[in-house]
């Protein structure tokens, strides 16, 4: 394969285990133990792993075309048939795999060295065997890391710079952006508080040198070349538009507003109500955001919805989203018009180890009296507390995601350049390198949400747009999406792993503040 250098086979598998490769590890298993330095909990960290979870680990991502999968179950979207329980098996980071690859692969490490032997070296078995090196190199780089083992952790990186690459296949791919993320931790590793969060002038790479309008443009080819995001549009645009039958005054907040890619299906699908367009509709962008731009792209919305008989109003509030900005007076709010909150990939940023932030926002939204909250976030367990849980379930998650881009981009697209370094790489860093209030990437599954929701007083409401998602990713010509719902939820998921989750709340108990 193009970009894999050569690896021999090595004389005892026996080395490729992370604890091989962490002189810590070796010395408390030995009896001489270590206390234990994770940065946000000194104690109580785990930062190893038993023999047969690495190995369980290291088989899901060389085999990712299997995860989730079983007999009884059929994930293609060509037969139109989204399977509600398909990911019911698969919540948990690398806990199912495929009975088939088991059977395979129903030898130890211990063993694989001599079933080697027994097979003729092909080409496939030769990208088997880097795969399989990459991977480990890279879990055992994490658990250096995680003892703050910095001798081996740097010359581990200096192996899997030879091995990974921005240019390669999927695997390659993502092991670059981890192996960047793990360069930085190590860079910040100097800069730790006595409260185990990051300070802030930590040094820093070429990805954090990422300007805010090539963040969105990667944003925007990500919208254009998969369901990632459309999917979420889809939903939230589909529930808005349905509670709003019959209202003539609609008032969208937008929490994190950074462009209007949303807005313009939504205009249209109002302006074709069978009892007409509403009169009016005000949608109010909340945010750090740069108004000049989203107002001109905003400008070309409210020319059109003026020739669709809407009167749109715009504003940008460019501060942060706070409980103190969330009130009736600050948002302009009008006697009359239904309300709708909208959030899109924002809301993980106010999770906190604490979770008091998000509460706060929560409940301060609740007090607007909204008719309908509208979320979408990605489905993923990235608010883990210890450094070494975070990175697999991480590193297990965009493994299916760059599975995706390689089905659907070519190697050399530049809309997967841009989006894998200007998007993904950035998100990737930020979950692996930092600690504390720097720590924004704090995705949550969605029984989390449901749970913090629900505490808030939040209560979910079932989303009735199976058809048209489903409608909307045969568009894609890719069989490998995958479609299903939980408790009130949508989730979109890639061969079976979920990916990004959609879910509309309303406020119970109005009246009551």
């Amino acid at each position: 394969m193009d970009g894999w250098p050569f690896l021999p086979i090595y004389e005892n598998q026996n080395d490729l285990p992370i604890r091989k490769f962490c002189p810590a590890r070796i010395e408390h298993e030995q009896g001489g133990g270590w206390e234990e330095s994770e940065l946000v909990s000194p104690s109580h960290s785990p930062t190893t792993l038993c023999l047969e979870e690495e190995d369980q680990i290291v088989d899901s991502f060389i085999n990712i075309d299997n995860y989730g999968n079983d007999e009884n179950q059929n994930h293609s979207l060509n037969q139109n048939q989204p399977n509600d329980d398909c990911f019911q098996n698969n919540t948990e980071a690398f806990s199912s795999f495929n009975d088939v690859f088991e059977s395979e692969m129903s030898c130890s490490l211990e063993d694989f060295d001599v079933v080697m032997e027994m097979v003729p070296r092909t080409e496939e078995a030769q990208m088997f065997d880097n795969g399989l090196h990459l991977v480990h190199k890279l879990l055992a780089c994490a658990e250096a890391v995680g003892c703050r083992d910095t001798h081996l952790a740097n010359s581990l990186l200096s192996q899997i710079r030879g091995l990974a690459s921005p240019s390669g296949d999927s695997l390659q791919r993502v092991s670059f952006c981890f192996a960047s993320g793990l360069k930085s931790r190590l860079s910040l590793l100097s800069n730790v508080n006595s409260h185990g969060g990051f300070m802030k002038n930590g040094v820093t790479d070429d990805v954090s040198m990422i300007t805010k309008e090539e963040k969105i443009e990667a944003f925007q080819l990500l919208y254009q070349t998969t369901p990632y995001i459309a999917f979420g549009f889809l939903a939230a645009n589909e529930t808005i538009c349905n509670a709003a039958r019959g209202k003539e005054s609609l008032h969208i907040i937008d929490l994190g507003m950074e462009h209007s890619l949303q807005w313009n299906s939504l205009i249209r699908t109002l302006a074709s109500r069978a009892e007409g367009p509403p009169k009016e509709l005000r949608i109010t962008g909340v945010g750090e955001i740069n108004p000049f731009d989203l107002e001109t792209s905003m400008n070309c919305l409210i020319d059109e919805a003026k020739k669709l008989g809407i009167n749109l109003e715009f504003r940008a509030i460019n501060e942060p989203v706070t409980p103190t900005l969330l009130t009736r007076e600050k948002l302009e709010l009008r006697e009359g018009e239904s309300l709708y909150v909208n959030s899109i990939m924002h809301l993980h940023e106010y999770v906190k180890e604490s979770r008091g932030s998000l509460k706060a926002i929560l409940q301060a939204i609740k007090k607007l009296c909204p008719d309908l909250l509208t979320l979408m976030e990605q489905d993923a367990n990235h608010n883990g507390p210890f450094f070494l849980g975070r990175f697999l379930e991480s590193l297990h998650y965009y493994s299916a995601i760059f599975d995706s881009l390689e089905a659907s981009l070519p190697r050399t697209s530049p809309q997967r350049i841009k989006i894998e370094r200007f998007y993904f790489a950035e998100k990737i860093r930020n979950i692996v390198a930092y600690e504390g209030s720097a720590r924004i990437e704090r995705h949550e599954r969605a029984d989390q949400w449901r749970r913090q929701l629900g505490r808030a007083g939040f209560q979910v409401m079932g989303l009735k747009c199976m058809s048209q998602v489903r409608m909307m990713l045969s568009v894609y010509g890719c069989d490998g999406y995958t479609l299903g719902s939980e408790k009130g939820c949508l989730l979109l998921g890639w061969k079976g792993r979920p990916i990004m989750l959609a879910s509309a709340w309303q406020p119970q108990n109005v009246g009551i503040s």
